[in-house]
């Protein structure tokens, strides 16, 4: 099974990500969209309110998942045992 992970601070998403995103659905058997946190940024949505707008922009793709950190993206890799990162 292919996986892999499209992280990025989505804050908010677009309709470029959710592009991107769509493209990577159709290669692989499941996308996690990773919501991560930048300490050097200031943002205008929390962690938890960008996760419901990804979530929200990524419904209609059935195996794309949409998950958050604060940790790094390496050990979201690991863990999940993605293949890739787009």
């Amino acid at each position: 099974m292919s996986l892999a992970i499209v992280p990025g601070s989505f804050d908010p998403i677009t309709v470029g990500h959710v592009d991107v995103i769509e493209r990577a659905s159709k290669i692989f058997d499941t996308v996690v969209v990773m919501v991560m946190v930048n300490r050097e940024k200031q943002y205008m949505f929390t962690i938890d309110e960008r996760t419901q707008l990804a979530k929200l922009s990524c419904d209609h793709l059935t195996n794309v998942k949409v998950l958050s950190s604060e940790g790094m993206l390496i050990d979201a890799v690991n863990e999940l045992g993605a293949n890739a990162i787009i």
